[in-house]
C-alpha cells in the first residue's frame, strides 16, 4: 500500500463518520463535518500530489480516487439539500453538479475501453476548488453565519453564489469532456 492511495481509502472512510457527524446538533454540528470535509478535500489533492512527485501512481489509485470523490461531494450536496441549507432553485445547481459527476465517470469507462485518456484540465480544477469550498462553507450552517456576516453577505449566500459558479463551471468542463467522448465514439464507429 502506497501513501496516496491510504489517502485514498481514508477519504473513503471518512464520508459515512462525516455523514453521522452532520447529525449532531447546534456548534459542534456544524463545525465537525466541516472539518472533516476539508480534511476529506486536503487528501484529495494530497494524494495526487504525493503520487506524481514519489511516481506513486497506480491502477488502483486511479480507480479509488475518482469514486472517492464522487462519494464525498454526493454525500455533502445530499445533506445539505435535506437540511434545506440548499433549497428552491439552488437544488438545480446541486442536480447540475451530480449529473456531471455521473456523466464523466461513464464517459470515462467508456473512453477507458478504447484507451483513450481525459486529461483534467484547469477549468476542471478550478471547479473542483469552487465546489469543495462552497460545500465547506455551506457546512458550517448557523456557526458559519456567525463568524462571516459581513453587510448583506453570510457564509450561506456565499457558499450558494460559489456554488452556483461551479455549477456554471461544470457545464462547461462536463461540455468539453462529453464532446471528446462523442468525436471518439463517431470516430470508432466510421472505422468500423
Amino acid at each position: 500500500m502506497k501513501i496516496p492511495n491510504i489517502l485514498t481509502i481514508g477519504r473513503i472512510i471518512i464520508v459515512p463518520i462525516f455523514v453521522l457527524t452532520f447529525f449532531i446538533p447546534g456548534f459542534f454540528g456544524d463545525l465537525i463535518p466541516f472539518f472533516l470535509f476539508v480534511l476529506a478535500s486536503f487528501t484529495d489533492y494530497l494524494d495526487g500530489l504525493l503520487a506524481r512527485i514519489f511516481k506513486e501512481e497506480s491502477k488502483l489509485g486511479e480507480l479509488l480516487d475518482p469514486i472517492a470523490d464522487k462519494i464525498l461531494v454526493a454525500a455533502a450536496l445530499v445533506l445539505l439539500v435535506m437540511n434545506g441549507t440548499i433549497k428552491n432553485y439552488e437544488v438545480i445547481a446541486a442536480i447540475i453538479i451530480l449529473t456531471r459527476e455521473i456523466l464523466i465517470s461513464g464517459l470515462r469507462e467508456f473512453l477507458a475501453k478504447g484507451m483513450v485518456s481525459m486529461e483534467v484540465t484547469s477549468l476542471a480544477k478550478l471547479k473542483t476548488l469552487l465546489q469543495m469550498l462552497s460545500i465547506a462553507i455551506l457546512l458550517t450552517g448557523e456557526s458559519g453565519n456567525k463568524i462571516i456576516n459581513f453587510q448583506d453577505y453570510n457564509a450561506q449566500t456565499i457558499g450558494i453564489i460559489l456554488l452556483w459558479l461551479s455549477a456554471v463551471l461544470t457545464l462547461f468542463t462536463g461540455y468539453d469532456y462529453v464532446r471528446k467522448g462523442i468525436d471518439h465514439a463517431i470516430d470508432q464507429d466510421n472505422k468500423n
